[in-house]
């Protein structure tokens, strides 16, 4: 990778105001009054407008390009952000409504984000910056959760409606510095060496007048390799929703250890994650510019590592009885290996379309997000509210590594590095990328 790389805008979307990672300790510490079910419908609501914005977020980025809609769609969120605990103080229902809202913006931020990557990133480099991008997120909830614990200490406005104006007021700075430091395509980017361009244009095939291919839908239900992304992604969803937002509650009521509580015992599964899905997706990259193994076998590869040792590691816990810190190390192990997913089918969208990575992306990630969500509620059916068991958990345990390993079998029967025919315009103008990879693989 040339040097210019490291310096290319892009990196730097990985910044994130993270205004939802800690509501759960929020809502569960303010101090005006809900019953469980309103917090539960808190927790929810930002989600389900999450959902319906990704993939028009996705088809937005495409035609307009990414860099507004991504922007947009943060600066959004952080107003939104801003208006929380005014909102929560009014009228429960607008305070729904403004999570709700919240989320709408929100959504728009990864598609947008695959279509701007799909401009900028080289197949050779594409497992360790979806890393350097998309876990960043978890780098902003290591950093979010300990502050939010600390503000909610303050005096000031009771503590806790600190958090919605700090991390809103960063988010609205790092709009500011967003539009004025991010470019759609490194075509359009007035600082960055002429000799990158080239690369990446080598790399990538010429950026402009991509947008004009129109979504062929039913090629989409047809694509067996794009359900394969998609059903990898709701495997790994269940399984770190039940990982990092139902395990506290099994160490807490079986294990009695309140990790809930204590903010760096939170905030070091995600730590892991980041450290994991950084170093693993450099030394996959690093394999394949040395031609050791075929992109489409890398994703294969590393998808299994971090769908299976997640899986194992989830079983473990449920095993190791009462020793707590082991069951806190095997969370950690399972964090650090599930961020190989970075260098699996995170990217896999933009080898099946260049130009529709963005709007797969939004579908696959709406579903995923909708089996993450389902996750909570199939969990308390099987757990008894009343007397909870080790038994009944092992149960939950069992079903999310079954749902992940099964997921991730599918993929490596069906997932395709292959360039799709609907995705090219019907002109074939854009038919020159096919070979350019393989002179790259030689030339590395």
């Amino acid at each position: 990778m040339s040097s210019s790389m490291e310096e290319s805008p892009i990196i730097n979307s990985d910044i994130e105001t993270n205004v939802t990672s800690d509501l759960r300790n929020l809502v569960e510490n303010e101090p005006i009054e809900q019953t469980a079910e309103q917090q539960s419908i808190i927790l929810g609501s930002f989600f389900y407008g999450y959902v319906l914005t990704q993939v028009p977020g996705g088809r937005i980025a495409e035609l307009f390009g990414g860099k507004l809609v991504y922007g947009v769609g943060v600066l959004l969120t952080a107003l939104f952000t801003l208006l929380s605990p005014i909102a929560a103080r009014v009228d429960f229902t607008f305070f729904i409504a403004v999570r709700a809202l919240e989320g709408l913006g929100e959504g728009v931020t990864y598609p947008a984000m695959h279509a701007m990557l799909a401009r900028w990133i080289p197949p050779l480099e594409r497992s360790k910056f979806a890393a350097y991008v998309y876990a960043g997120s978890n780098i902003g909830t290591v950093i979010s959760l300990p502050l939010s614990g600390w503000l909610c200490t303050l005096q000031l406005d009771n503590g806790w409606p600190l958090c919605f104006y700090v991390f809103g007021g960063l988010g609205i700075i790092w709009f500011i510095a967003w539009m004025f430091l991010v470019y759609d395509t490194p075509q359009s980017h007035p600082r960055i060496c002429p000799k990158e361009v080239e690369y990446i244009t080598l790399a990538i095939g010429p950026q402009e007048d991509k947008s004009g291919v129109s979504i062929p839908w039913l090629r989409f239900l047809t694509c067996v390799p794009l359900w394969a992304i998609l059903i990898a992604q709701c495997g790994q969803s269940w399984l770190f929703y039940t990982q990092l937002t139902e395990l506290p509650t099994y160490m807490h009521n079986i294990l009695h250890f309140d990790i809930i509580s204590n903010a760096w015992y939170s905030a070091m599964p995600y730590l892991t994650s980041w450290i994991g899905g950084i170093g693993i997706s450099i030394f996959a990259d690093w394999l394949l510019a040395r031609g050791n193994i075929s992109r489409l076998n890398s994703m294969k590869l590393w998808n299994t590592v971090g769908a299976f040792v997640p899986a194992i590691g989830l079983l473990g816990i449920a095993w190791v009885g009462c020793d707590r810190m082991t069951a806190m190390l095997l969370l950690n192990i399972t964090s650090f290996f599930g961020g190989a997913a970075y260098s699996g089918y995170q990217m896999n969208h933009i080898d099946l379309s260049p130009q529709l990575a963005g709007t797969m992306y939004g579908i696959t990630n709406a579903a995923s997000n909708i089996c993450g969500f389902m996750a909570p509620y199939v969990i308390g059916r099987i757990i008894s509210s009343d007397q909870q068991t080790l038994g009944q958990w092992r149960e939950v345990f069992y079903l999310a590594a079954a749902i992940d390993l099964g997921a991730n079998l599918f993929y490596l029967f069906f997932a395709s590095t292959e360039e799709q025919d609907w995705s090219q315009p019907d002109d074939g103008s854009l038919d020159a990328d096919a070979p350019v990879e393989s002179i790259l693989y030689n030339e590395s």
